[in-house]
Formats: structure tokens, sequence, C-alpha cells
């Protein structure tokens, strides 16, 4: 029993006449009347009554025409939904991110794909660099997202795409603490407070990255605060500073925080294994997130592919 018998069994019970069902499936007579005719052997029961003057179904046909109505809907049902994965509109897509990227940046970019593509199976897990690193490796999940840049491995692109302002937090008996602004190298000689990399490595990293492009190693000290916003490091005896970016601002007394100048930036890095990519809602989501506006107060990196098609 093929589809296409059974698309013209349907034509002919609702039409009642082999000219005008021939007409609707867009082939001849003939070929309709062998194809009922081919239907009605295998079936081994007459499926219509013909006469000169009408067409009738018989009581097979009867049974068989919500049968044929409801093999038809499901197959083309399945057509659609082949269809929508195939050109990413629908599927599943996993993203890890660590934690630096889970208050603003992956929230934005989750809400920006659920517009493009709202069928898809968004889930986001949040992991450690390492492993994030060994997921992406492994084919568990499509997509990571985290500050701190790091060395592609093969089989794997990285490209930063945006980046959030650098802030810091000062004591309010700091010198600078009335100044709206501050350099990092009027900081070299301030005890940094740091988070520990064993809590937070790729936060830890980008620190370690923003140091050394700055050009300044100030004596330091990890923090007790085992929450990546540090809110609670003014606690801690002995630690002068914390930086920021503006994801960690929320519930820092506002008269601490400073902005950086020169203007320094915490890059954010996507990362994607192009030749094990099967779904084309991953390759969607890699297109859109190298080509959109950053969330409000982010920037776009020099290497931001905006209006470009992914390679």
């Amino acid at each position: 029993m093929e589809l296409r018998q059974l698309e013209a069994f349907v034509a002919v019970a609702d039409e009642l006449h082999f000219g005008r069902a021939a007409q609707r499936v867009q082939i001849g007579q003939p070929a309709l009347s062998e194809l009922i005719q081919r239907l009605e052997r295998e079936l081994g029961a007459r499926l219509f009554v013909r006469t000169t003057r009408k067409v009738s179904l018989t009581g097979a046909g009867d049974e068989l025409l919500p049968r044929a109505r409801d093999i038809l809907d499901r197959a083309e049902a399945a057509k659609s939904a082949v269809r929508r994965v195939a050109a990413g509109a629908a599927g599943s897509l996993r993203i890890g991110i660590t934690p630096p990227a889970a208050p603003v940046l992956v929230p934005y970019l989750v809400e920006r794909f659920a517009e493009l593509a709202p069928l898809v199976e968004v889930t986001v897990e949040q992991l450690w660099l390492p492993a994030l690193s060994q997921k992406l490796d492994a084919g568990e999940i499509d997509v990571g997202v985290t500050c701190a840049i790091t060395v592609a491995r093969p089989g794997t692109r990285h490209e930063v795409f945006c980046a959030e302002r650098l802030l810091v937090a000062l004591r309010p008996t700091h010198p600078h603490a009335a100044d709206a602004t501050v350099e990092l190298s009027d900081l070299a000689g301030d005890t940094l407070g740091m988070s520990r990399e064993s809590l937070f490595p790729a936060w830890a990293l980008s620190q370690q990255q923003v140091l050394t492009m700055a050009g300044i190693s100030p004596p330091m000290l990890p923090l007790v605060d085992t929450d990546i916003s540090a809110r609670r490091w003014q606690e801690q005896d002995g630690v002068d500073w914390v930086m920021l970016i503006g994801s960690f601002t929320p519930g820092h007394d506002p008269a601490s925080v400073k902005v950086v100048q020169p203007e320094l930036t915490v890059p954010f890095v996507l990362q994607w294994a192009p030749e094990r990519t099967t779904s084309a809602a991953v390759v969607n989501f890699v297109e859109m997130a190298l080509s959109m506006d950053p969330p409000p107060g982010w920037s776009t990196a020099p290497a931001h592919r905006r209006h470009r098609k992914l390679a």
C-alpha cells in the first residue's frame, strides 16, 4: 500500500468522480484508475461501485476512508516535522556555559534565539571551564559560551563575539574611592581579591588575562566569598579591591564600583565543533550569536561577524 494510492483513493471518495479526482491529484484519469485498481487488488476488496452515472463507496471503502485520511495526515505531519528540523526551525540545542555568562549573556542569547526558532528545545548546562571543553569534545553539548580566551582544540572553533566592560570595586577608605574612574596602574600596589580557580576557573583566568593586558601584578588574596559576584568581599580583611563586570554588580554598593580607564573589557567566547555539527538549529544559533547586536551595555568584538554568513 503506497501513499500515492491512498491519496488517489481519498480524492475519489471526496469527489465521487474520477475526472475531478484526477485533476485534484494532478495525474491523468487512466493513471488514477490504475492506482485505485492496484489498491483494490492489494486489499482484496472493491472500494467503489462505479456506474455510468455515479461513483459511490462500498462498505470496504467506508471502512478504509477515515484510516486513509489518518495515515495521510500523519505522513504530512512527519514531512513537515522533518523539514522544520532540517531548516533549523525545530529540533534541539544544548548549550554549555561557564558561570560568568549566566546572569546576562546567555539568557539574552536564548531569548533572541527563541524569537527566531520558537520550536527548538534549548537546554542550558552550567559547567566549569574544563568540563565545558570535555563535553564539547565528546559531543555532549553543541555550543559553549564562556569568558576567558583559550586555545581552540582540534575540530573546534573558538571566536570572541562580544565583551563586557571591566569594572572595579574599592573600599570606601581607598584613596580613589571618590573617583568616578580609576586606572588599574593606580591599584598595582593594592591587594586584589581574586576568585579561586577551583571555584570559577573561567573567571579566574579572565582576571589573569586582564592583569596581563594591563601590565600589572598586584599582590593577591584568594576570596573567601564563594559567590562569583563577590558581594561580601569587603568583609574579608586584607582585600583592597576586586574586579567585576556589569553582570556582577547587583548587590554591590554602587558607590564602590568604578569604571576602569583606559577602557578594558572581558571578552566572551563562542565555541562549537563545525565538523560534528549536523543540526541546522546549531548552525543557526552560531550564526545568530556571531552577527547579532550584543546585550545593552556590551560591545562587539573586533572579529564580530555582523551581516556576514557563517563559513
